[in-house]
């Protein structure tokens, strides 16, 4: 019995450990929720995402949900106040350099659903929302959550 119980555990051991050593060694994530629509907190969001978090080495999401849905939507325009905008910049225009590099921006779909928006209505690249995806991004144990 003893021997059994022996060969058990190292089986056991030699399933696992590979799983604790990949999941050791997975890149690092930031998941921001962002729930304003508000354009100066928006860009600061965006800006933290991309240009703090993915340029230094982290996959990066936003979640766009409550009114942060409208900041997609392609017919709205977004005017960016502050240091942080290049003239003529918009928020839509960040969230696009966000996902060329390799950013991936989530919309609520009931969020976009209360707020009369469809994925036709978002600039291309965004994904619509399920709980899937969500899931995959908040409870994976390589992942910060930030709330804006």
């Amino acid at each position: 019995m003893r021997a059994i119980l022996k060969y058990a555990v190292l089986a056991l051991a030699l399933v696992v450990t590979p799983i604790v050593a990949a999941a050791e060694e997975a890149k690092p994530r930031l998941f921001v929720s962002l729930t304003t629509d508000d354009t100066w907190a928006a860009s600061k969001a965006i800006m933290f995402a991309h240009q703090k978090a993915q340029k230094n080495g982290y996959d990066a999401a936003i979640w766009m949900n409550v009114r942060a849905v409208y900041l997609a939507d392609k017919k709205r325009p977004s005017h960016i106040h502050g240091l942080m905008a290049e003239k003529g910049t918009s928020v839509q225009d960040m969230l696009t350099a966000f996902m060329a590099d390799g950013g991936t921006v989530i919309m609520c779909g009931a969020c976009s659903k209360a707020a009369g928006l469809t994925k036709a209505d978002y600039i291309d690249g965004v994904q619509m929302g399920n709980f899937e995806l969500i899931e995959s991004w908040l409870f994976d144990p390589n992942t910060k959550t930030l709330g804006w």
